[in-house]
């Protein structure tokens, strides 16, 4: 079997931009307003990927465990003000929440997936631990994101609901906890929704990098499983996390509901 990756070529990779002129072909026969969003965002995919590369390469040479250490706190900074400035329905939330429940459960899982299952040497391996917290970082990132903006959506929906519960002597959490269930089911739908298709619908991108690369199809098989089920789990700890922090800002200290559940950033 052959064990060694294809290499493309900056002649090959040119090419590929013709891909994005279908896309843009496409958006501007239908008038979509996305031509310039496209062209931006594939400029800043040539970039950062680019870039994330040479950084990429440092980091494989120099193996320390510091650097390590601050680019996945880096990313994870990144991942919670994105996850934020992703939620319509949520006015000024702090980013400091999002990144403690970012953080939290991608270290918690990364660390189990790192030092017990792939176990590499040394443990720090910056080649298998940024890819892994990556991935987690991606995911939960989306996730919390989704879970969040539910939790508002779906409380400022059932404000008067809420408020008639809290009239009857209802606590925050018993008013609240039908939009808790809704924010958490909302954020991990995606990803149980991949758990039953993968393989049969999609092959998974660390699956297919693998396998393009020349690893053996059952080899890259159990390192897909493995990065599967710590997706799930990290993004149901971030967004368990993420909502138990949020639903109690819905409310005041007396236990009434917050007069900005009824607005909306949009």
């Amino acid at each position: 079997m052959q064990t060694s990756t294809l290499p493309i070529s900056y002649a090959q990779l040119t090419f590929s931009v013709l891909l994005v002129l279908i896309t843009g072909g496409i958006a501007s026969l239908l008038r979509l307003g996305l031509l310039k969003s496209l062209v931006w965002g594939t400029v800043r995919t040539f970039v950062q990927l680019t870039l994330v590369g040479y950084v990429l390469t440092y980091l494989f040479k120099l193996n320390s465990f510091w650097p390590v250490l601050l680019v996945t706190l880096l990313m994870s900074f990144v991942a919670a003000r994105t996850a934020v400035k992703r939620t319509p329905n949520v006015r000024n939330y702090p980013t400091l929440l999002a990144f403690v429940s970012l953080l939290a459960s991608t270290y918690l899982v990364g660390s189990i997936v790192t030092g017990l299952i792939i176990a590499p040497t040394p443990w720090y391996s910056p080649r298998i631990v940024i890819p892994i917290f990556g991935m987690l970082l991606g995911n939960s990132m989306n996730g919390i994101a989704i879970s969040l903006d539910r939790l508002y959506a779906d409380a400022r929906a059932r404000a008067a609901e809420i408020e008639a519960l809290l009239t009857f002597g209802a606590t925050p959490w018993e008013a609240i906890q039908s939009s808790v269930r809704e924010a958490l089911r909302a954020g991990l739908t995606p990803t149980i929704n991949s758990l039953m298709v993968v393989g049969i619908v999609s092959l998974p991108g660390m699956m297919t990098g693998q396998i393009l690369g020349g690893a053996d199809p059952l080899q890259a098989v159990r390192y897909q499983i493995v990065v599967m089920l710590m997706i799930a789990a990290a993004v149901a700890i971030g967004c368990l996390l993420l909502v138990g922090f949020s639903f109690k800002k819905l409310f005041t200290s007396d236990g009434a509901l917050q007069p900005f559940v009824g607005q909306s950033r949009q």
